[in-house]
């Protein structure tokens, strides 16, 4: 299953190229590499294995732009030419920062530039069991830019779903009318809906084949309170999936990959929504590495806390509200908080195709 941690890796490994291209203002060099050269030696690549750490933030105007919305542990197996991809829930409580994972990346910016990477790659090593050899964080800004300079993308929307409660950037302190004396008793109430109705936007999607610019298209994919089935994690990655599929297909055909007009104006719509680990020296190898994955095999995996009225299990529980966890809403292993053992075991087994005793189903 292909999703749009799958779009991050994938156009970020071209973006790395066109920096190359944009700084030195040669195309031919770029293009001989990404066509002919098939060498790859990336330095912190441990034997034929990279591990990359996708994150994709609000950033811009939404309220906490540095929190990754987007959390994916990428494995690719160089020699199998084949993309393990998983996908972690933002709310995994993390007793080491005392907070959610998706808070690492703030935390750690916040202390210090770099250290969003540095704290986040950390984070997730040690919930995955996994080295983590790069890290790439993503702007949700550079999506929508990106999307609209190709011309949109055609997306079949599987289900028609609406989603009453998607947040509207910059308005997430918005009264909207109530008195100052009734706002902190308000910020508690159960439905934010109904307390701020203001703060969010209705959205809605037909089943069928749907033209979306990058704005719709990310509505798309960040739906989290849809109706039905279609509130799920495990359905919003499955639209996620196709989002990606459609943009992929675009960025890679000759009509955009061989065009140094289109490619330089790609790189330069988004090129502030980016920040990486990935040394300047080792562009050239990810260039390489986005032509060898073109084609590979790709499997992924949802860890989160199941779907029981489809019998669908999961390796996370959520455990009731309380001090031990801010009083916050989060996920732990199901085995029990900060014990990560069987999660470990599950994704070794899902990278090394052994057979395992470990299921998400309980």
């Amino acid at each position: 299953m292909l999703f749009k941690k799958l779009f991050i890796l994938f156009f970020l490994i071209v973006l790395l190229g066109l920096e190359v291209v944009v700084k030195t203002g040669s195309v031919t060099p770029f293009l001989f590499q990404f066509i002919f050269d098939k060498n790859i030696n990336l330095k912190k690549a441990d034997k034929d294995t990279i591990n990359i750490l996708l994150l994709g933030i609000a950033g811009g105007k939404h309220e906490g732009p540095n929190l990754s919305d987007t959390i994916i542990f990428a494995s690719l197996n160089t020699k199998e030419s084949k993309v393990t991809l998983v996908s972690l829930p933002r709310d995994i409580w993390s007793s080491d920062i005392d907070s959610k994972v998706n808070t690492a990346y703030a935390r750690g910016e916040a202390k210090r530039d770099g250290g969003g990477l540095i704290l986040a790659k950390s984070v997730i090593s040690k919930i995955t069991g996994q080295p983590i050899d790069y890290a790439i964080v993503v702007d949700f800004s550079g999506f929508v830019n990106a999307v609209d300079l190709i011309g949109g993308l055609d997306v079949n929307v599987e289900n028609s779903f609406d989603d009453f409660e998607y947040p509207i950037a910059g308005r997430e302190d918005d009264p909207c009318d109530n008195k100052p004396e009734d706002l902190e008793k308000l910020a508690t109430a159960s439905s934010q809906l109904e307390a701020f109705p203001c703060r969010y936007e209705h959205i809605h999607f037909d089943k069928g084949i749907t033209h979306m610019d990058g704005e719709t298209s990310l509505k798309f994919v960040r739906s989290r309170h849809a109706k039905g089935g279609e509130g799920t994690d495990f359905s919003r990655s499955q639209r996620q999936e196709k989002v990606i599929r459609a943009f992929m297909d675009k960025v890679f055909s000759p009509k955009i990959i061989i065009n140094p007009a289109k490619l330089i104006g790609l790189y330069s719509a988004v090129e502030q929504s980016i920040d990486t680990d990935i040394a300047q020296a080792e562009f050239d190898d990810f260039i390489k590495l986005a032509q060898k994955f073109q084609k590979a095999k790709i499997e992924s995996v949802v860890l989160d806390y199941g779907d029981r009225e489809n019998d669908r299990g999961g390796l996370l529980t959520h455990p009731p509200i309380s001090s031990m966890y801010n009083f916050e809403w989060v996920l732990v292993p199901r085995i029990g908080s900060d014990n990560y053992s069987e999660i470990q075991e599950f994704i070794r087994c899902e990278l090394t195709q052994e057979e395992c005793i470990v299921s998400q189903i309980p």
